[in-house]
């Protein structure tokens, strides 16, 4: 679900796609007029000290505790909203917020803020022959533009890790979610007043619509980057539109492979956190592959587990077969091994080998996560070697590819693409670089 289609219909007048037109083009200005802002705007944190960023940030996460009140009333507006309008369950989930989910939010903020600041940092250096001495350092991007959809908790996860790594932050995070989006830049733009910065730091533009995230991503010249997050359908869209650079964030059709060295003891525990804890994310489980010398033994024992906690199995025609009886279970069509449910259910297959299980993976995987559970090395080391993915993962649950857990703090997006970054993109991943070349009057010969 996301923002980027057109309503099908009747062809418009020539005078509606005129004025259609015109609209367009009065929004385009508008957010040049916004890009222009947060550029003159980056400069002020671009060069502020660290100490000075880190302040900024813990008042930033004081204040959202101190709104707490006015956010969740304004993503209670946003709720009733999805719910009316047919939202899935999934992503209900990732537009809800709490008490917990705002203290959490406001946590992740101070832990941003004790993370050490990349900008400055000396990636390598040396002295030529001649005598001229290279430096190459970290420094921030500019002015990144960040598009997404029914995920409030980016906007502050994208406006701090911007603030921290000295970037200034165009933000639309889409209708689903807007009453809570311009709550919580209104917060977070208030305390950059507060604090002697100027607002343009960080901005949205929901309130331009559809056109507005045309005109961001269209920005050349002004931002520096653009980076999508959400469903396949946005993150194509920003890749097929866009003329600014774009970070490429992941679809997660992620697999669990349980080899026949498996710890049995473990994996139905790993398999039930990867696929329930929490569904509507992209580090989830969506493909559960099972190598068949375990199959009998362990079918039946993860499908009772799995639909006991509410899970529909996609089950190929052997998973079928070794199932105990269950409403629940649904034979597997060939769109389910691509499929990406963002929901309570699990495509499972039996296959025949290691080898068949990493030739599916690598046929279906978007090359976000992907497991195997196995206690034979040779076998690890193999899947490690052949799975292409942002993040493989050994014997634990896919729901670790997090910025957060692998202490990143918060984070920006999942990188599946291999420019630039990949895997979870944290402070670091924010910035580029700049050679500095010092000399004493050299000349080329």
């Amino acid at each position: 679900m996301h923002d980027f289609t057109f309503e099908s219909g009747s062809s418009p007048s020539n005078s509606a796609v005129e004025e259609k037109a015109a609209d367009s083009d009065n929004v385009a200005a508008e957010v040049e007029q916004r890009a222009r802002a947060a550029k003159a705007a980056a400069l002020a944190v671009r060069t502020m000290p660290t100490a000075r960023k880190n302040e900024l940030l813990r008042a930033v996460a004081a204040a959202l505790a101190a709104n707490q009140d006015s956010i969740l009333a304004a993503n209670a507006v946003d709720m009733r909203a999805g719910k009316e309008n047919g939202m899935s369950l999934g992503l209900l989930d990732r537009l809800a917020l709490t008490a917990d989910r705002i203290a959490d939010i406001a946590k992740a903020v101070r832990e941003v803020a004790e993370l050490p600041d990349p900008v400055g940092t000396v990636v390598r250096g040396s002295t030529l022959p001649n005598g001229l001495q290279l430096v190459q350092k970290r420094v921030p991007m500019g002015v990144v533009g960040m598009i997404y959809e029914a995920r409030p908790n980016v906007t502050v996860d994208a406006a701090v890790l911007c603030l921290k790594s000295g970037n200034a932050a165009i933000l639309r995070g889409g209708s689903a979610a807007i009453n809570s989006n311009q709550e919580l830049v209104r917060v977070i733009q208030g305390v950059l007043v507060e604090q002697g910065l100027p607002a343009e730091l960080v901005q949205t533009v929901d309130d331009l619509g559809r056109a507005g995230a045309v005109a961001l991503m269209k920005a050349r010249g002004l931002v520096d980057i653009v980076i999508p997050r959400g469903g396949a359908g946005l993150i194509q869209t920003v890749v097929r539109e866009a003329t600014v650079p774009v970070i490429e964030t992941g679809v997660g059709n992620c697999h669990i492979y349980i080899d026949n060295a498996a710890d049995l003891h473990q994996a139905i525990p790993i398999v039930l956190n990867s696929k329930t804890q929490r569904v509507g994310v992209c580090n989830a489980v969506e493909t559960l592959l099972i190598h068949e010398d375990i199959a009998e033994s362990f079918v039946p024992k993860v499908v009772r587990e799995l639909t006991s906690a509410g899970v529909t199995v996609h089950a190929c025609p052997r998973t079928k077969a070794l199932a105990p009886a269950s409403e629940k279970i649904v034979a597997a069509t060939a769109d389910d091994w691509a499929t990406e449910y963002l929901s309570k259910d699990l495509a499972v297959k039996v296959v025949d080998s290691r080898d068949a299980a990493i030739s599916h993976i690598r046929t279906y995987s978007t090359g976000h996560t992907d497991a195997i559970l196995s206690e034979n090395w040779t076998a690890i080391n193999d899947f490690i070697n052949s799975v292409d993915s942002a993040a493989v993962i050994v014997n634990a649950s896919t729901r670790f590819t997090d910025g957060s857990q692998f202490g990143l703090g918060a984070e920006i997006g999942i990188s599946t693409q291999k420019l630039h970054a990949r895997g979870p993109m944290g402070l670091e991943e924010l910035t580029t670089t700049t050679w500095i070349v010092s000399g004493a009057g050299h000349v080329r010969e």
